[in-house]
């Protein structure tokens, strides 16, 4: 069984791992959602993050900008990141369990993108790769 956390906000993926206010947490066996729930991460940011996610027993988070920093720190407490996300998180729930979801190695910016920024390929389903060409 996998537990997983999409950064999340009004059902998108939340663009700043650090600053998001939700957490759509999955319950998966196989290819199959047990469980979703939406948790508030109640103004926990940046390194609470990681503690607040061990907490609920998270082993996998997909999310959009994420700093080196969080990544380490969640990498080293045994959880998989896939960063760099965009779109629906409810699409990017069902991409991951059918082993079409990659981690695209973006970082985070400190900066927002606009609405309509992407790749600039298309992806089903209204999900995009994150790419976010961040210079």
């Amino acid at each position: 069984m996998k537990k997983i956390a999409i950064a999340y906000e009004n059902g998108q993926i939340f663009q700043h791992f650090g600053k998001t206010p939700s957490f759509l947490i999955a319950e998966t066996e196989d290819k199959n959602i047990l469980s979703r729930k939406i948790v508030s991460t109640n103004g926990e940011g940046h390194s609470a993050l990681f503690q607040f996610l061990a907490g609920l027993g998270v082993n996998v988070v997909i999310c959009g900008g994420i700093g080196q920093g969080a990544r380490d720190a969640l990498s080293e407490g045994g959880m998989e990141v896939i960063g760099g996300q965009l779109g629906f998180a409810e699409a990017a729930l069902m991409f991951y369990l059918n082993g079409d979801l990659r981690d695209t190695g973006a970082g985070c910016c400190g900066h927002h993108h606009g609405e309509g920024h992407s790749c600039g390929h298309h992806h089903e389903e209204g999900h995009s790769c994150g790419d976010q060409g961040c210079k």
